[in-house]
């Protein structure tokens, strides 16, 4: 069993010897979601390094950090490689909803897309608070989970030729936009994100290098910790408090269990 996948097992809490079927892939995504926070943390610090095996593995695994799509589904791909599904990274475009419009930042969202009995699936555990936590098939039917109902819908734009919608449990009355994406335009290789890194990283329209981003998938809702308020959903309730660096820190640790550098 090659390192990475008994690591990552370890650190969302599936046995080595449990067999990762189709099937069981929701079990693997609800874990990841609950174990692994998204998070931008090393993008605010100014102390990312190059997307590579090795340097994921001491990131997110040994130094029980999280991280953002691209690493976060870049892990879940070396993952899912050891477990036979044949994986292929594509590149897509998140939905700005305050400036109602696709993303400036360009194709920076990376997901996973995996076939099974002839039917493609799209496989994300990188999208924050809106993660579908099931494989989603690329035809448009609808799937239900634990965060609300999501589908895949075929699309003829620039940008992409599938779009993802999702209606969060709790939040969403209609259907909203998630993000396009390039079914046909696959990452070759981890290095190639390192574009998507740096654009995250300089990019003034981005939205992951000007405050500290928190956020991990809970029972009951999710929680989501910025430099300022720290807020809890539970079953459809929100709870925020305002926070200073003193309790940021200590939040890192208790509830997202990451020493502050």
């Amino acid at each position: 069993m090659d390192k990475l996948e008994l690591l990552f097992r370890h650190r969302i809490g599936v046995l080595k010897t449990e067999i990762i079927t189709f099937e069981k892939l929701d079990i693997v995504l609800e874990k990841t979601a609950r174990e692994i926070p998204f998070e931008n943390l090393c993008v605010i610090e100014k102390r990312t390094t190059d997307i590579t095996t090795e340097n994921l593995i001491n990131k997110i695994i040994k130094r029980n950090e999280g991280g953002l799509c691209y690493e976060l589904n870049s892990i879940l791909y070396l993952f899912l490689v050891e477990n036979r599904f044949h994986p292929t990274l594509v590149r897509g475009v998140t939905y700005d909803h305050i400036g109602q419009q696709w993303s400036p930042t360009g194709r920076t969202h990376v997901i996973n897309i995996i076939t099974h009995d002839g039917q493609q699936y799209l496989v994300d555990t990188g999208f924050g608070g809106n993660l579908p936590l099931k494989p989603v098939p690329l035809n448009g039917d609808t799937i239900l989970s634990n965060n609300g109902e999501f589908r895949v819908e075929k699309a003829d734009s620039e940008y992409g030729d599938y779009v993802l919608y999702m209606k969060l449990k709790h939040k969403h009355e209609d259907w909203k936009l998630g993000y396009i994406f390039d079914s046909t335009k696959v990452v070759q290789n981890l290095s190639e994100l390192n574009e998507v890194q740096r654009i995250i990283l300089e990019h003034p329209e981005s939205r992951f290098n000007k405050r500290p981003l928190l956020t991990k998938i809970t029972e009951q809702g999710n929680i989501i910790l910025t430099d300022t308020s720290f807020t809890e959903w539970v079953d459809g309730k929100e709870d925020k408090k305002e926070i200073d660096n003193k309790l940021f820190k200590e939040m890192l640790v208790d509830k997202f269990g990451i020493k502050a550098h």
